[in-house]
Order: structure tokens, then sequence, then C-alpha cells
């Protein structure tokens, strides 16, 4: 049986933290930025966590 591959798009998106847990990033920083105020630009730029429900989703795209 060969090897699963990991999902190319999930290894650009996730990265696994030193205790295990997935990192992600926000989403609606990336263009339309003129009408989000500016508290609301500074706080999508901090990386936060998947939740509990999609964490055994993301782990099989990445295969670990």
């Amino acid at each position: 049986m060969p090897k699963m591959k990991t999902n190319s798009g999930a290894k650009k998106r996730f990265d696994f933290t030193g205790s295990g847990k997935i990192k992600r990033k926000h989403a609606f920083k990336s263009h339309i930025l003129t009408k989000k105020t500016k508290k609301q630009k500074r706080n999508l730029t901090y990386s936060g966590l998947i939740s509990k429900a999609d964490e055994a989703n993301v782990k099989l795209l990445l295969v670990k």
C-alpha cells in the first residue's frame, strides 16, 4: 500500500505548536481592508488555534 500524501494546501496553512496543538491564521486580512477598523485588522494579525471539532480532519490532511 502506498504512503499517504500530505495535503499541499493544508501544509501551507497550518503549523504545529510545541505541545502538539495546530496553529492557524485568521481569515479576512488580505484585501478590502479600508472598511475594517484598526482594532479589527490588528486582532486578525495574531494566529489562532484550530477548534477541537476540526482537529481530527486537519491531522488527517497533514498525515500526523
